[in-house]
């Protein structure tokens, strides 16, 4: 293993701890490990989906109830990870398996408009004002394609302005250094929560702007939420230059019944959802202002299309209208945020005890722990509290990610908070 940082004693001392972590981690899951590597002769690298995979493998989980998972070689875990966001439900809760069983009984696609459909419009219409009309898909990066769609069909421009580590789908990404399987529309990439930059960067191609797709907060770019005031700037901008401004809400939806767009007052001309706007199964869903989303008005003769075999179908579209009916209230909500402001803080309270230079972000139910240094000795200490927390029955996303479910009250916290104290007791002098 190469050296985390320049051959100093610490970071010898962590890539050793590190190296024995993951060393008892595979002795403790074999039956994890047997199922990568079988998955791997058909998979490459056993593997579907890039943000589930860790060195040296990962874990095979084989059920979940509330916020418990069980993985293959029977270790029963804290679920702090909540389906990268989506699983806010917990682990398929009767609300929705009732919906479930009610759709199957009468025909899981129908072959035409259903009766669900439109009633599960109506009520995510009615929780954003942003969104006049919508239509849905599959997933939140079909959304956030078929959004950029929109308002370059509405605005017959091609620039797109977008912000360095921001995430909107597998194909809509821009990590530093950029991604060979990012679709090849025409990007302009700034920096998050930067106005005057930003301002400076678009100057030369305000003309040619026709859309800002931006996260009220990054998720995967790990939680950090966008100030008020960049947020406000780029609705002047949109206005100004006449782009459409696109917030992706597919995360931060969950921070109220309006999303974060809500809190903040800003309204922006088209929003994209998704994850647990579906009750658990695959959705996405993208909507705006009336005379943008007419486009794909099929009774319009220079309407353009928007197929997908499973928009509609009745599984998805029944699992959505329950929890958006049954769940996702805003009273359920503003309690999960609550907890989650809670437990951020005590997190960074206990960091900041034990003089560990660690620090947690994010907003209500979602946060990410950000390890100080040099990336690759960050990276590494925040391998090691991965692993050890694992150990302590304790999952959560290896970089760093939390995300409270329904499920998840004090005694949940209080587990996570007092295993996380002993691993600091224990690992304090590599950490700092």
């Amino acid at each position: 293993m190469p050296s985390t940082a320049a051959n100093s004693p610490e970071a010898g001392a962590l890539d050793v701890a590190l190296a024995e972590a993951r060393e008892d981690y595979v002795r403790r899951n074999p039956e994890s490990r047997a199922r990568f590597m079988a998955a791997a002769e058909s998979m490459p690298g056993g593997n579907t989906r890039t943000s589930l995979f860790y060195d040296p493998f990962p874990l095979c989980m084989l059920r979940g109830e509330g916020c418990r998972l069980t993985d293959a070689d029977g270790h029963e875990y804290l679920d702090f990870l909540g389906e990268f966001t989506a699983g806010i439900f917990g682990h398929s809760p009767e609300v929705l398996k009732q919906a479930i069983r009610a759709a199957l009984d009468d025909g899981i696609n129908l072959s035409s408009h259903n009766a669900i459909e439109g009633k599960l419009a109506q009520r995510i219409c009615a929780r954003f004002p942003s969104m006049d009309l919508l239509r849905f898909t599959n997933s939140g990066t079909e959304a956030n394609l078929m959004a950029l769609a929109a308002a370059l069909t509405f605005t017959e421009r091609r620039k797109i302005l977008v912000f360095a580590g921001g995430y909107h789908g597998g194909v809509l990404t821009f990590p530093p250094g950029g991604t060979p399987v990012t679709v090849p529309h025409d990007f302009v990439v700034a920096s998050y929560n930067d106005l005057e930059k930003t301002l400076d960067l678009v100057k030369p191609h305000r003309s040619e702007l026709a859309a800002i797709l931006v996260e009220p907060m990054q998720g995967a770019g790990g939680c950090i939420p966008g100030a008020p005031e960049f947020l406000a700037g780029l609705r002047r901008l949109a206005d100004e230059t006449g782009a459409v401004l696109i917030f992706d809400e597919i995360q931060t939806s969950r921070l109220s019944l309006g999303g974060r767009q809500q809190l903040l007052g800003i309204t922006p001309d088209m929003t994209t959802i998704g994850k647990f706007f579906g009750g658990g199964l695959a959705f996405g869903s993208f909507g705006g202002r009336r005379e943008i989303m007419q486009v794909f008005d099929p009774r319009r003769p220079s309407s353009i299309g928007h197929a997908g075999t499973y928009n509609n179908n009745t599984l998805t579209m029944a699992a959505g209208l329950a929890a958006v009916e049954q769940l996702l209230t805003a009273e359920a909500l503003d309690a999960l945020n609550v907890r989650g402001d809670r437990f951020r803080a005590d997190l960074n309270a206990l960091f900041a005890a034990k003089n560990v230079p660690i620090t947690v972000s994010g907003l209500g139910s979602l946060m990410n722990i950000h390890p100080q240094g040099a990336p690759q000795v960050a990276n590494a200490k925040r391998s090691l509290l991965f692993f050890d927390l694992v150990k302590a029955g304790v999952y959560f996303a290896p970089r760093g990610l939390i995300a409270l479910s329904f499920p998840i009250g004090g005694q949940e916290i209080s587990a996570f908070l007092n295993a996380l104290d002993g691993i600091l007791d224990a690992r304090r002098s590599l950490l700092v």
